[in-house]
C-alpha cells in the first residue's frame, strides 16, 4: 500500500511523511547506519546487520507489494530524517497483526517526526483492518513509552535482561501492543 505524502510543521521544521520508494535506498542505508550509532535504544550497534542500498531496494519492493507491510520515511528538504516500518506475517494465524519499528536521526528528535510516523502507521493498520500493532522498547526510554501509551499501546510483557548495552549492564525490553480501535486514554477492547 502506498501512503501519499503528508506534510507537517513543528517548531519551525517542515517535514513530509511518505511511503519509501526505491530511490530512497542509498539514503536509507546511510540513515540506518547513522541512527544505529546515535542511540542504544535499538537492537543493533553501528554496523551490525548492515543493509546496503540494494538490500533496501529489495525491501522497499517487497513491502510495497505486500498487503501487510509498510515502509515509511520522513523527509526534511529532500533529506531523509527518519523511517518506520510495519512488518506483518504471511502466516494465517498471525496475519491479523504487524510489528512496528522506528528510527529518527538525533538532530531531528523533539519535532514530532516519530509521532507522525507512528500515527501514519496506525492509520494504515486501521485502514487495512489489522487487529493489532506491536512494538518493543528498551526500559528507560520513557519518552517513547509515554508516546506509545498516549497512542493506545499497552504494556503486554517484559523481556528481562534482554539486552546488554555498552555499559556492560543488562536491560529489559518492554513489549507493547495496540488493538484496533484503541485510541489512548480510555482503552477499549474488541
Amino acid at each position: 500500500m502506498i501512503i501519499v505524502a503528508q506534510g507537517y510543521e513543528n517548531k519551525g521544521l517542515r517535514y513530509t511523511v511518505r511511503s519509501a520508494v526505491p530511490q530512497d535506498a542509498h539514503q536509507l542505508s546511510a540513515l540506518r547506519l547513522k541512527i544505529d550509532g546515535e542511540t542504544e535504544n535499538l537492537d543493533r550497534v553501528q554496523g551490525e546487520a548492515f543493509i546496503g542500498p540494494e538490500g533496501f531496494r529489495s525491501l522497499i519492493a517487497a513491502d510495497t507489494a505486500s498487503g501487510t507491510n509498510l515502509f515509511l520515511v520522513a523527509e526534511v528538504q529532500e533529506r531523509l530524517a527518519g523511517f518506520a516500518r510495519c512488518e506483518g506475517s504471511p502466516l494465517r494465524r498471525l496475519a491479523h497483526q504487524a510489528e512496528f519499528g522506528v528510527g529518527v536521526l538525533q538532530e531531528f528528535w523533539g519535532y514530532g517526526i516519530g509521532r507522525s510516523l507512528l500515527e501514519q502507521s496506525i492509520g494504515w493498520a486501521d485502514t487495512i483492518s489489522l487487529e493489532k500493532l506491536s512494538l518493543k522498547v528498551l526500559e528507560g526510554n520513557d519518552k517513547a513509552i509515554r508516546l506509545y501509551e498516549r497512542l493506545g499501546f499497552e504494556v503486554e510483557g517484559v523481556l528481562r535482561r534482554d539486552k546488554r548495552l555498552a555499559d556492560g549492564q543488562f536491560y529489559s525490553t518492554i513489549v507493547m501492543g495496540r488493538l484496533r480501535g484503541d485510541r489512548g486514554g480510555s482503552v477499549g477492547r474488541m
